[in-house]
């Protein structure tokens, strides 16, 4: 049993000393100090309470109470000059013991036994929390610095009608969620649905971050990514034809899509009409940087990403297969473009063999689509077995209806999609960015993995999305 005394005045020590008094199940012993006995509460008194009536800026009287042992002594008056000196006289009768004092008017003590609970302060962050915008922070569980937040999920979020098991959580976690006014457990087949509240603890850090992907909105993409578009145009190797079709794709990216800049790289630069062609389309949003210094992606990529706050990079075939392990490791989407022609695409197609894969970008390709006004087309090919089935359609047939685009969901166990889909001239191919992608062609020959085999639609439009940020 310890024992703890309470100093109390005024209206917020009387509702503070009911919510005390209420709480039955408490082994510890309360000596209650109060200027006035209206200050004690009109309920039955426990047991473990003692009540006194003195003004605790008396030296004399207050050191009568202490000459008990106290394991923590609370301090809430309503007058600053009462506050002081109940302070000066707890320290001159014992330097040790920890006071909790709640601070009204901005006092100042250099005491490490001393807690100030700035009353303004915690009105302020309470209010603050009823904000759309901001994260909800558990002040009072754990180490109060953001570890432990909720997170109340918007109905246009790319977190929507998503399982939590597709959510990738590295250095945080979501272990339950509010729904309806009931607390549920996280469970790796529970899907988020709109105006969730989502409890989450991790890094303080990482969690914003993840506040703020959370509240992301539908047609954002590039976003979560970046704000804006990049490309890089070697004039020296590549040919005319090469830098023309890259940079008409990226324009025409820039224009339908929710970039606000588009970033054109011109690197080993050959005065040229061309090279005044690519000069000549810098505007507002368009930025042309001509590099005399730098020849090689490699020196420049993934310090640009960084500094130009790049969310998708456009290159064409030759160029992603030149640099794949360099764009790889740029951790941001890659948008290679095919032979047939922007204006030609009409379907995002989504050749899928593991749901849990597809499902962490879905949200990021059925943006994407949008914003192109593409149809969606959905080819779940698993040789072995269909039981993917349910989880899959279930995601999809929910996302569609958020983002209100239908998704033609078409199911094999028999026929490869990529087969009948080589020869069409209007997909624009998404395709997680596995390492595996990248791997050799040859070791690929004999696979059934649809992200593997990605390199069969090389001709066509291919978004290759990140799967590890």
């Amino acid at each position: 049993m310890k024992k703890i005394l309470i100093i109390a005045d005024g209206i917020l020590a009387k509702h503070f000393l009911e919510r005390v008094m209420a709480y039955r199940d408490s082994n510890n012993h309360y000596s209650v100090i109060t200027y006035h006995k209206k200050t004690i509460p009109e309920i039955s008194k426990p047991e473990n309470f003692t009540f006194f009536n003195f003004d605790p800026t008396s030296f004399a009287k207050l050191s009568i109470i202490l000459r008990q042992e106290f394991f923590q002594i609370m301090v809430l008056v309503s007058k600053r000059i009462d506050a002081l000196g109940t302070y000066e006289n707890i320290r001159r009768l014992n330097s040790k013991v920890q006071v909790v004092l709640l601070d009204r008017w901005g006092v100042d003590f250099e005491d490490e036994n001393l807690v100030l609970i700035n009353s303004r302060e915690v009105l302020a962050s309470r209010f603050t929390d009823y904000l759309f915008d901001m994260p909800i922070i558990a002040h009072n569980v754990g180490l109060g610095v953001g570890e432990i937040m909720e997170i109340q999920v918007p109905i246009g979020s790319s977190y929507v009608y998503r399982h939590i098991a597709s959510i990738q959580q590295r250095k945080w976690r979501i272990v339950a969620l509010y729904r309806n006014n009931a607390l549920i457990l996280a469970r790796p087949t529970l899907m988020i649905q709109p105006n969730d509240v989502l409890l989450t603890i991790g890094d303080p850090n990482v969690l914003n971050n993840v506040f703020k992907s959370v509240k992301q909105d539908i047609g954002r993409f590039p976003s979560p990514f970046g704000s804006n578009i990049y490309t890089v145009l070697d004039m020296k190797n590549m040919s005319h034809k090469e830098i023309e079709s890259i940079l008409s794709d990226s324009l025409i990216m820039h224009e339908k899509i929710n970039s606000k800049k588009l970033y054109i790289k011109i690197i080993n630069p050959t005065l040229n009409e061309l090279y005044d062609k690519l000069r000549d389309t810098q505007d507002k949003t368009v930025i042309v940087d001509v590099d005399y210094k730098n020849q090689d992606l490699s020196d420049f990529l993934i310090a640009d990403i960084a500094n130009f706050d790049i969310g998708l990079f456009v290159t064409d075939l030759n160029y992603f297969n030149a640099k794949r392990e360099l764009l790889y490791s740029s951790k941001i989407p890659i948008l290679k473009i095919g032979k047939w022609g922007f204006d030609k695409l009409k379907v995002g197609a989504i050749l899928a063999s593991d749901s849990k894969e597809i499902e962490k970008d879905s949200s990021v390709i059925l943006d994407c689509c949008t914003q192109l006004d593409l149809e969606v087309s959905l080819y779940h090919y698993n040789p072995d077995t269909l039981s993917q089935k349910s989880s899959l359609v279930e995601h999809f047939e929910n996302l569609s209806k958020l983002f209100g685009k239908e998704v033609e969901v078409i199911q094999s166990s028999e026929k490869n999609p990529l087969l009948q889909l080589q020869k069409r001239e209007d997909l624009l191919h998404f395709v997680p960015f596995h390492h595996k992608v990248i791997e050799s062609q040859f070791s690929a020959l004999f696979s059934t993995d649809l992200e593997r085999l990605s390199y069969r639609l090389e001709r066509s439009y291919q978004l290759f999305i990140p799967t590890e940020a």
